[in-house]
């Protein structure tokens, strides 16, 4: 019997709804997905563990998703916490899909309906609130440090999900011209102790608590993924008037 695993890249058809056979809140979800026929799996397990472990820390508030693809993590944090008023999904691209996975999950969950707007814009660009929460899944390489930087100026709650980490030095294309003029001072070099990606997310960390946030750091299983550090903030004061 060939194994299903949760990080395969294969699209979730109505071929799987068999593995989707419940009655939890996980397992309705998997079917919309199924139905829809356009996501990874991974994408699914990805969105349901980021999701899960961000809501328990974080109640209410605009959600926006950053990088964030077919928008399934944002559409998740609204079904998982009904008093959230509405979601924002934000990718310079968004795939041609998006509109059939956010019309499958409709026929579940109608009060979604004009709730979730779709932005196709650079990450730097949307408008962030000090009520929001901002969530990014497997934003890449600097991209997961343009997410920090936009959260930590609004003064926003904020989730991500790192990968594609850009150990070496030279220029990122992804990265906002503020974060490209900025310099890493007083950040010590840890490699002789940590691995690079490492070393990145635990000065992504310390950063964070240097700008006054409380942070959590957790990870989601690694069947679903290897990049699996989950990084959660929250500011321990609102923005200054």
């Amino acid at each position: 019997m060939t194994t299903f695993a949760h990080g395969s890249k294969e699209r979730l058809t109505d071929h799987d709804l068999g593995r989707f056979s419940g009655e939890t809140l996980f397992d309705r979800i998997g079917r919309a997905v199924c139905h829809a026929g356009c996501l990874p799996r991974k994408e699914l397990y990805e969105a349901w563990e980021v999701a899960r472990r961000a809501r328990r820390r974080f109640r209410g508030g605009r959600v926006v998703d950053l990088g964030a693809g077919h928008g399934l993590l944002a559409q998740i944090m609204l079904i998982l916490d009904d008093t959230s008023p509405a979601a924002v999904v934000v990718d310079a691209t968004l795939p041609a899909s998006c509109a059939k996975l956010h019309a499958s999950l409709l026929e579940s969950w109608p009060r979604l309906q004009d709730r979730v707007a779709f932005n196709e814009q650079a990450l730097d660009s949307i408008r962030l609130e000090p009520g929001d929460v901002v969530v990014s899944s497997h934003a890449c390489g600097a991209l997961t440090d343009v997410v920090l930087e936009r959260a930590v100026a609004a003064r926003a709650r904020v989730a991500v999900l790192p990968c594609c980490h850009h150990v070496t030095g030279g220029g990122n294309p992804f990265l906002s011209a503020e974060a490209r003029g900025a310099k890493a001072e007083g950040l010590p070099d840890l490699s002789g102790w940590l691995d690079g990606p490492l070393a990145i997310d635990v000065m992504r960390a310390v950063r964070l608590e240097q700008q006054g946030y409380r942070v959590w750091t957790q990870t989601i299983p690694a069947t679903v993924t290897p990049k699996n550090r989950l990084l959660l903030a929250s500011p321990l004061t609102p923005l200054a008037p």
